[in-house]
């Protein structure tokens, strides 16, 4: 295979880059590491494109080399064109199926032997059959896994086996431990199997018997989903007996009762929140109110518990002052079923602001709530929780290379919660810049989040904490999980990268809890070489208990060719997993690359990586702070694909200026992100996975705004978080539903804040306007792919 490094463009004049003719068409390339990670900034700024003088201009619109933006590979023209080869289409996944389609692309799936790429997507569709063939392509061999990824409308629900000898689930190796898939190879016409993980000889219970047709698969093998699809779901024995008593739910609440908390307000505002939460949810749960227990704590220097029981004529407070040595004097009525005991919680949350009045100010540890929490879990019959609390945050910036790596009281803590199955999520409504570490490590150790807010002043704030608690609740969780990962011999997982605490198996990972939207990235290499014939065989096996106290494995297999030819391996990349394959992998690895292969069918990965190494997380702008980063980086490591994709290259999609029914999200057609394809006279939404911004040009017609906004004046037109009015005109109801459409795609609440054109919030969409240039030196995406180009030119001279 031939690289090449197309010659560099004069300087100060415009030029196309392109390969010369007879060669393949690749960049090698090789960023100097000190540049990449010193010499650019958190986001992007302006635009690095040349348009008509209707766009809008700023000093970093310019390319410092006279490169003209409109002419590189477009990040946006390549999902479009994916969109209209794919979009509503059905991708069958089955062995030797073509290319999945992007993860920003809709489409429907159906599993013929292969699992979805919702579930697993790989770096490469084609693996190196060598491990000096894979040394010499430098690109990751890996998958990025989401084992509880939602499927689409119009999908089949994964079948669910019975892991009984009754039911009849043909085992899996004795070997291994793998499950059984389509790729077992079955010897002496069914009685035995061979394992394509480890090789073993595996003989087939007689209870779960049937002969084979001619040699090939099992005469059974289209009725079976072990023995048909790539996924499927195993409901473990003896979770029958269980199930009663792993019904509930518990949901802990965690309330600050500092005297800062108090002044600002905070407390009384949240506890208003919480009753309006656990009314709706009560109203919500209806017949099943009984299987939800809720338990409440206060804590200042010392922790407050309170006794729930319904036999009693109202709550009691329990003192707890020697944290140190954490003993819990009772647990009776601590958690309790909310249909008993609503009205008495109730009330409770009506007089903790006055109960807290004479609160010390004195900080307590910061995981004590967390630690007593787990204590009264410890003795129930339950074996998942979530655990919910709030705090008025401990940080610090004074030592960021401290900060960005967990305390070993964190890391414990994670342990605990990993080994009883209870997720951590914590609500901040004030962030103090104080001595401490971030408190934010563990919740994203144990599969929750941290919500961050500017205060419960505001209805746009109240909103979204009440969306948010709504969101903890209602999205389906899976606890207690143990994943395993298995892959062809020849082959042998390397690395496991996301939000748990590594064990000593690379290929094995415990996780206290996850949901639909987590993802990890799993790496692999070449132990020997590999059989072409045979190809590579991957399973994602994730055992967990769900909601329901159900104890399931969810099994994913998936087969891929293998090849000694690297253009085979170039050919069925796609750069939206490698970018999200890179940014979990960077937790861990934060010196890129030496060398880089770009070739044709990676054009969009260039911006892509551009956008990765201006991140704030791996260099701060002016105005971030080390807590900013921490919660970003913590955010980054839980998404998948899709989400991954859609940060570091924002939609920006210009909304219609008439009041024509707008079609559906996936048809709108998105421009590029850059400062030059904001017309003045239109409006844009700005949509990453974090943000969602609203962009009014100065020139937009008085009765536009006055459909959208309710005002003719743009001077007059507010900005900032605000929630656009409920107008009945078409246009208002189409704009309001796209926004509603793209927050809900979000991971958390996303507030919509409306920017305008020449205003000082226009600063806060720079940063998603990833292919012009940053404010602290980043440089555009025209340039950063001139100095890839300059580095292929020095190493091939």
């Amino acid at each position: 295979m031939q690289q090449l490094c197309p010659t560099a463009p004069h300087l100060g004049s415009k030029a196309v880059l392109g390969p010369p003719p007879n060669h393949f068409n690749g960049m090698l390339c090789e960023p100097n590491p000190e540049l990449s990670f010193r010499s650019n900034s958190q986001s992007p700024q302006g635009g690095s494109s040349s348009q008509p003088d209707s766009r809008v201009l700023s000093p970093s619109s310019e390319s410092r080399y006279g490169l003209d933006p409109q002419c590189l590979p477009s990040a946006v023209r390549g999902m479009q064109e994916n969109r209209e080869e794919w979009e509503g289409k059905v991708f069958v996944s089955e062995p030797g199926s073509l290319l999945p389609p992007l993860a920003t692309t809709g489409f429907t799936v159906e599993d013929r032997g292969n699992a979805s790429p919702r579930f697993i997507r790989c770096t490469s569709y084609s693996f190196p059959s060598e491990g000096t063939t894979a040394q010499l392509s430098h690109l990751p061999l890996g998958a990025v896994l989401t084992p509880l990824a939602r499927l689409e409308k119009g999908e089949r629900p994964l079948p669910v086996c019975s892991g009984t000898a009754e039911g009849g689930l043909v085992p899996g190796c004795s070997g291994c431990g793998a499950y059984m898939c389509p790729f077992m190879t079955w010897q002496d016409c069914g009685r035995r199997f061979s394992c394509p993980f480890c090789g073993k000889l595996t003989e087939v219970p007689w209870r779960c018997y049937q002969p084979t047709g001619g040699g090939g698969p099992r005469t059974d093998g289209e009725r079976r989903p072990e023995l048909c699809l790539g996924s499927y779901d195993v409901l473990e024995s003896g979770t029958g007996q269980a199930a009663g008593l792993l019904l509930c739910v518990w949901y802990v609440r965690r309330l600050g009762c500092s005297c800062a908390a108090l002044k600002s307000g905070h407390l009384g505002l949240i506890c208003q929140q919480l009753r309006s939460f656990l009314s709706s949810l009560a109203r919500e749960e209806g017949g099943n109110q009984s299987d939800l227990r809720v338990g409440l704590m206060t804590y200042d220097s010392r922790l407050h518990l309170y006794d729930l029981s319904p036999t009693l004529s109202r709550p009691h407070m329990l003192i707890i002052t020697d944290t140190t040595e954490l003993e819990l004097p009772t647990w009776e009525g601590l958690l309790v079923p909310l249909k008993d005991s609503r009205y008495c919680i109730d009330s409770l949350l009506q007089q903790i602001p006055r109960l807290a009045e004479g609160s010390e100010d004195t900080p307590c540890a910061q995981d004590l709530p967390g630690r007593a929490a787990l204590r009264i879990l410890e003795s129930a019959p339950l074996t998942e929780a979530a655990l919910k609390h709030g705090s008025s945050g401990i940080f610090s910036s004074s030592k960021p290379k401290t900060l960005f790596q967990p305390s070993e009281p964190c890391v414990s803590l994670a342990k605990e919660c990993a080994n009883q199955g209870c997720s951590l999520h914590l609500f901040l409504f004030s962030q103090p810049d104080v001595g401490g570490a971030w408190p934010g490590h563990t919740p994203y150790m144990t599969g929750g989040g941290v919500y961050c807010y500017d205060g419960l002043q505001s209805e746009v704030d109240r909103e979204q904490l009440s969306c948010d608690l709504h969101r903890c609740v209602e999205t389906d969780t899976a606890f207690k999980a143990q994943l395993r990962v298995f892959v062809s011999k020849g082959l042998s997982v390397s690395g496991f990268y996301g939000s748990f605490i590594p064990g000593p198996d690379p290929a094995h990972v415990s996780l206290a809890a996850l949901d639909w939207r987590t993802a990890l990235a799993v790496q692999f290499t070449h132990s020997s070489p590999l059989d072409e014939q045979r190809g590579v065989v991957i399973q994602a096996a994730l055992s967990y208990t769900s909601a329901w106290g159900e104890r399931r494995t969810r099994v994913h297999s998936l087969t891929l060719p293998c090849s000694r030819h690297l253009l085979d391996t170039f050919r069925t990349c796609q750069a939206q997993t490698l970018l999200t394959f890179y940014c979990k992998k960077g937790k861990d690895r934060l010196p890129w690359r030496k060398c880089l292969v770009l070739p044709q069918f990676l054009k969009a990965l260039p911006v892509y990586v551009n956008s990765l190494r201006k991140s704030e997380v791996l260099l701060p702008c002016v105005r971030s702070t080390v807590t900013q980063r921490l919660h970003l980086r913590s955010q980054l490591l839980c998404q998948d694909v899709r989400t991954t994709a859609t940060h570091f290259y924002p939609l920006l999609l210009p909304l219609p200026m008439s009041s024509e029914p707008l079609s559906a999200l996936s048809a709108m057609e998105a421009v590029r992100c850059s400062a030059s394809s904001l017309d003045p006279g239109s409006l844009f939404l700005a949509h990453c996975s974090l943000s969602l911004f609203l962009w009014v040009g100065q020139g937009v017609p008085a009765h536009v705004l006055l459909q959208l906004f309710n005002t003719t004046c743009f001077s007059l037109l507010p900005s900032g978080q605000l929630c656009l009015p409920e107008l009945q005109n078409p246009l208002s109801v189409t704009v309001r539903k796209l926004i509603h459409s793209l927050q809900s795609q979000a991971p958390c609440a996303v507030r919509l804040q409306v920017v305008k054109q020449g205003d000082s919030s226009e600063e806060a969409l720079q940063r998603l306007l990833v292919e012009d240039k940053s404010p602290n030196g980043g440089a555009s995406y025209a340039d950063f792919l001139y100095h890839l180009h300059v580095n292929s030119l020095r190493l091939l001279v």
